[in-house]
C-alpha cells in the first residue's frame, strides 16, 4: 500500500490547550470586545460549530487575525506547561513505523509547535508545519503545501477536532477524520460528515488502515475496468 500523508491540527487533537486558551481569550475578552466564557457556557460551544461560535462571540471578523496573533503570543509563555493528548504519542510513533508522513497545520505558531515538539521530542515525528493567522483558511494552508510538495490529494488524510477542520478537509478535497477529545462534541462533528469520527487516539490507526484499503479497492477496480475497456 502506498504511505499516506496524515496531517494533524494541533491545539485540541495532539495537545491538551484547550483550558489554556479559554483562559487566555477570557483575559482578552475587555481589550477585543466579546464576552468571556464560563464553564457552562463553554460545554454550549462545544456542541456549535467554529463559525457559529464566532457569530454567537460578538467578535469583529477584523478583529480575528489580530485576537489569534495575540493568543498565540500569550500562549508561547504556556507552552512549557501544555501537555500531549493522552496515548497519542504511541499512535504516532505506529502511524511513523508504518512508514505514513506526519505533519502538522494550525492556526498557532510555528514556534509554538516547535517548542512543544522538542520539549516532547517529537520533533523526528514530523516532516512538515504550516501554521496560519485566520480561524477558517486552513483549506488555503493544505493546498499550498500540496502544492510546495508535490502531494496527491488521494494520499492525504486531515486530522482534527473542531467543525473547521472537517470544512477545511472538505473544500481541500482530502479525506478528513475528526477525534472527539479536543473542543468540539461528537454530535456536532459527526454532522459534518467526516470519513471517521473516532473518540480513542489508538482508534486512528485503524480508521488511518480502513481509509487506505478503500483507497486501494477502488483504484484496483478502477485499474481493472481501464484494462478492460481498452
Amino acid at each position: 500500500m502506498t504511505a499516506k500523508v496524515i496531517i494533524f491540527d494541533f491545539d485540541g487533537t495532539l495537545a491538551n490547550t484547550i483550558d489554556v486558551i479559554v483562559d487566555i481569550t477570557n483575559r482578552l475578552a475587555l481589550e477585543f470586545g466579546y464576552k468571556q466564557t464560563t464553564q457552562g457556557e463553554l460545554d454550549k460551544l462545544k456542541n456549535l460549530s467554529s463559525r457559529e461560535i464566532v457569530k454567537q462571540s460578538g467578535i469583529s471578523i477584523l478583529k480575528l487575525p489580530f485576537l489569534i496573533k495575540k493568543v498565540r503570543a500569550e500562549l508561547n509563555k504556556e507552552i512549557k506547561n501544555i501537555k500531549p493528548i493522552s496515548e497519542i504519542k504511541d499512535v504516532l510513533y505506529e502511524l511513523s513505523s508504518r512508514g505514513h508522513q506526519l505533519g502538522i497545520v494550525t492556526s498557532n505558531s510555528k514556534e509554538n509547535i516547535g517548542e512543544f515538539l522538542e520539549k516532547n521530542e517529537w520533533q523526528h515525528l514530523f516532516d512538515f508545519v504550516y501554521s496560519g493567522t485566520t480561524l477558517f483558511g486552513k483549506s488555503k494552508i493544505i493546498n499550498n503545501l500540496i502544492k510546495q510538495r508535490k502531494i496527491n490529494r488521494e494520499q492525504i488524510i486531515y486530522v482534527g477536532d473542531e467543525t473547521r477542520d472537517i470544512e477545511a478537509a472538505r473544500k481541500s478535497n482530502v479525506k478528513a477524520i475528526a477525534v472527539t477529545w479536543g473542543f468540539n462534541s461528537a454530535e456536532v462533528l459527526a454532522e459534518q460528515n467526516p470519513d471517521f469520527l473516532v473518540s480513542q487516539p489508538q482508534e486512528l490507526l485503524s480508521a488511518v488502515m480502513a481509509l487506505h484499503t478503500t483507497e486501494e479497492m477502488i483504484n484496483s477496480y478502477s485499474l481493472s475496468n481501464e484494462v478492460l475497456l481498452n
